[in-house]
């Protein structure tokens, strides 16, 4: 048995374009359909959705016969959630509201064993080692494991150069909904002051020398990004496309109210 490669991370290096999809159903079901749409990467979001441990284990565990790679978002930047989201085997992480290079830093050394970290070591015990089934698998863990950190309010993109210069950050993950709201513009990601500081930020992280990605719906918006030199897209979520398809669905075989059957 081998460590797998991460190919999300071997697709930033080789400067892949990757395009992905948001898992918010936390569903392994609906997670393992969605594995098999030909995504190059999938978020098990376990920010805003109702994700704990255990569903993120069974969605890695559902995930793991498809090429598609698993990201996990985290909901918070700490040194506990990292370490337990890494022993269950996720490889490449996503965290929210990185808003300084000090915080940036912190966040690295979460993810790797010492001496270039401070991950907990219970590798006999973890389903990222296999149960130590894996060989070497602590001295080859660091070089798979792929830390992308989400930069999404004005004190974040004030640091954005910091943020982005921090080595053992791989890539910087720009958030529109909440970038909206810091700057002012709850709930309209689309208002010009907002995507003039995404497209901003996407030139800063690229002049940076670091992959830059966001999340977006609509096909306009996601071929800008792309053009822009954006190195991961997501491209939909599968929690607000069932919502849709359904209401759709619906409404074309409900009779209209003001007409009797």
């Amino acid at each position: 048995m081998d460590l797998p490669r991460n190919q999300f991370k071997l697709g930033l290096k080789e400067g892949r374009p990757q395009i992905g999809f948001w898992l918010d159903l936390s569903s392994a079901y609906s997670a393992e359909i969605c594995a098999g749409a030909g995504f190059d990467w999938l978020v098990i979001d376990a920010e805003h959705a109702p994700n704990d441990i255990q569903s993120v284990l069974a969605q890695l565990q559902a995930l793991a016969a498809y090429p598609a790679h698993p990201i996990v978002r985290i909901p918070q930047g700490d040194a506990v959630t990292i370490k337990r989201v890494l022993d269950v085997g996720a490889q490449t992480i996503l965290v929210p509201l990185v808003d300084s290079a000090a915080q940036a830093k912190e966040l690295v050394e979460a993810m790797r064993y010492p001496p270039h970290g401070v991950r907990g070591v219970a590798s006999a015990i973890v389903r990222a080692s296999r149960w130590s089934r894996i060989p070497d698998y602590l001295s080859r863990a660091n070089a798979e494991v792929c830390l992308v950190v989400q930069v999404e309010t004005r004190a974040g993109l004030a640091e954005l150069e910091r943020i982005a210069a921090v080595e053992g950050v791989d890539a910087i993950f720009i958030g529109p909904a909440d970038l909206a709201a810091s700057i002012g513009h709850l709930g309209n990601a689309k208002h010009p002051d907002v995507q003039q500081a995404v497209e901003d930020a996407i030139r800063r992280i690229r002049k940076a020398r670091k992959p830059a990605g966001i999340l977006a719906t609509e096909d306009a918006l996601i071929r800008r990004y792309l053009d822009l030199g954006c190195a991961f897209v997501g491209v939909g979520l599968d929690a607000a496309l069932l919502a849709t398809a359904t209401a759709e669905l619906a409404a074309r075989y409900r009779a209209p109210k003001d007409k009797k059957p």
